[in-house]
């Protein structure tokens, strides 16, 4: 091979990956993810539930013990990475990560066929994601097993998670799902920056206090299991709202317009 042919061969290497080639590897992904059985499907996202109650209990554990001060949040918002951060290591099946992405087989069939696996996807990961962090914070409300300021920093991550009125909530619902989708289309070629990836982009969805359905439940399923909000205001005040808008945010802001970008440039 030549010096020449070397060269040209390393500068492609190098090369940052085109808009279409990270769609096309997000696209295959996705239609793996929709060719998986129920039940693998219920199984990954039981376990991310119990999995993503992790960024409340690193974040709740570090509001306990940092010193009062203003840089305390900045530094705290760093636990609220760490749920994220095992799920999408571990490749486990988290609604608003890997559950948006089937939109981009949907939007290349339009078929019904397709429209309804996407609904079988979302709806069996969304159950058994709530499923694993309801689980998880019955368990920390009702048990031992965390001391009594550590529960008090639940629920006051909880509180703080439920001050906003529903259209407040749906609004930063909608960032927090942009964000969220977003990251996943960095990822593929992010390499060594995976892990920096994933933590920054939560760590901002976390300081900016934006409503994600999964992480936001096993604080505010706090609220309800210690009687300071009922579950009817916690599942209509917050996951309803929550939900609409990680979805919104997802599908419209990501999938939608990353798929028109790569088909208006095919065109």
């Amino acid at each position: 091979m030549s010096e020449k042919e070397d060269y040209f061969i390393e500068t492609e290497r190098r090369q940052s990956p085109s808009a279409a080639v990270v769609h096309e590897t997000i696209f295959k992904e996705a239609e793996s993810e929709l060719e998986r059985s129920t039940t693998a499907l219920f199984w990954s996202g039981f376990a991310a539930g119990l999995t993503m109650t992790l960024s409340m209990i690193t974040e709740g554990i570090l509001h306990t013990y940092l010193p009062e001060a203003d840089w305390r949040p900045l530094v705290a918002n760093f636990g609220y990475s760490i749920g994220f951060l095992a799920i999408i290591l571990a490749r486990q099946q988290l609604f608003t990560e890997n559950t948006l992405t089937p939109i981009l087989p949907l939007l290349h069939r339009k078929d019904m066929k397709t429209f309804k696996n996407v609904l079988r996807l979302w709806g069996i990961v969304l159950l058994a994601n709530l499923l694993g962090v309801f689980i998880i914070s019955w368990i920390a409300a009702k048990s031992s097993a965390f001391e009594p300021e550590v529960q008090e920093a639940f629920i006051a991550l909880g509180t703080k998670a439920m001050e906003p009125d529903f259209f407040t909530i749906l609004l930063r619902g909608i960032f927090a799902g942009w964000l969220i989708a977003l990251m996943v289309w960095l990822l593929p070629f992010a390499e060594t920056a995976r892990v920096w990836v994933i933590i920054i982009i939560t760590w901002i969805v976390g300081i900016a206090e934006l409503s994600h359905v999964i992480a936001g439940s096993s604080e505010t399923f706090m609220l309800a299991f210690s009687g300071a909000a009922s579950w009817g205001e916690v599942l209509g005040g917050y996951l309803l709202p929550a939900l609409i808008g990680n979805i919104l945010g997802g599908v419209i802001l990501v999938a939608v317009l990353n798929h028109a970008q790569v088909k208006g440039s095919d065109g």
